[in-house]
């Protein structure tokens, strides 16, 4: 297992995460969030697919939001993202780093790529309790919806984010938040895992092979590049688990069912109805959303992070401090 030495650059303040993955996650929701928005109709589409028929693809998916909800569909419970986008990004760099030191080789400060793929995972996990599935139950209601923004009569159930968020709270309790947590940990877990360790390899070896960089950022096109490849080794490692999650989420609990009983009768009623390739409805968008997104999150955090450690101003404990 190969070991990624320092390069020179110390460990990111809270300060720092918190702008800098704040600044990337904002930047990466408002290109991609039509993207997602596709992916979650897919994966809510029922249709069974008849014999000598080809499934409605996500180009024709993303037609007919916009034929019948306007463009502006396609930003369906963007709200609820970026109200949990920066305290997201701040938890995942953060978590990263500190895990990632807590696995290091105590004498020489070696990172392992085990050690890389496990505080991956463990900061996937972190996200996904703390921010990310409540966040993702309230997205996926506003986008499950299918009035037409463009028709002041259709009154939608949920207005927006806030308003979605303490409807689902009155009528069905805070715990609905935490629906599909365990299936959103193990999702981003691995998205995570699988992410930072490829761009950490990627990146180590970049740096290698261009020793003026051993020790500084790379240039922003080679940034981007790896992180569109790190960015799309998630999303087919684990699409049967966010299908499963997307389905659960946007459903009301039966009384006295228990979560694990759920995802079983979901799985087993998509596998029955649709045919196992139901299990993968929506991976073209998801990968063309989290591919090219992760791309961005790591150019513009780095981008971001660079300007701000080499500013007059150092991040002294979490505070500005001239």
């Amino acid at each position: 297992m190969s070991a990624q030495k320092g390069n020179g650059r110390k460990k990111a303040s809270p300060a720092v995460n918190l702008i800098a993955g704040g600044g990337a996650g904002m930047m990466e929701a408002l290109i991609c969030h039509p993207l997602d928005t596709v992916k979650v109709r897919m994966q809510l589409s029922r249709r069974a697919r008849a014999p000598g028929t080809k499934p409605r693809g996500f180009i024709a998916t993303g037609t007919e939001i916009v034929r019948k909800e306007t463009a502006m569909g396609l930003y369906k419970g963007l709200g609820a993202v970026l109200g949990g986008i920066i305290p997201k990004m701040a938890i995942r760099f953060t978590s990263f780093e500190s895990y990632k030191g807590m696995l290091a080789d105590k004498e020489t400060g070696n990172v392992t790529s085990k050690a890389t793929f496990l505080a991956g995972l463990a900061a996937g996990v972190t996200e996904a309790v703390a921010v990310v599935n409540p966040m993702e139950v309230i997205k996926i209601r506003l986008q499950a919806q299918h009035h037409s923004l463009a028709d002041p009569l259709d009154t939608p159930k949920y207005r927006s984010a806030p308003h979605a968020l303490f409807t689902v709270i009155r009528e069905e309790g805070f715990s609905t938040l935490y629906r599909g947590v365990s299936l959103t940990a193990l999702r981003q877990g691995t998205n995570q895992a699988a992410n930072f360790t490829a761009y950490s390899e990627l990146k180590s070896a970049l740096q290698r092979w261009q020793p003026q960089y051993s020790d500084s950022q790379l240039p922003a096109y080679q940034t981007t590049f790896i992180g569109l490849i790190s960015g799309a080794m998630g999303p087919f490692s684990n699409a049967p688990i966010d299908t499963i999650k997307t389905r659960l989420q946007k459903s009301r609990a039966e009384p006295g069912q228990s979560a694990i009983s759920r995802i079983m009768v979901i799985a087993k009623d998509m596998f029955k109805q649709e045919g196992a390739q139901a299990f993968y409805k929506g991976i073209t968008p998801r990968v063309m959303r989290v591919a090219p997104g992760q791309a961005v999150t790591f150019t513009v955090y780095e981008f971001l992070r660079g300007k701000l450690e080499s500013s007059n101003w150092a991040f002294v404990g979490g505070s500005f401090d001239e």
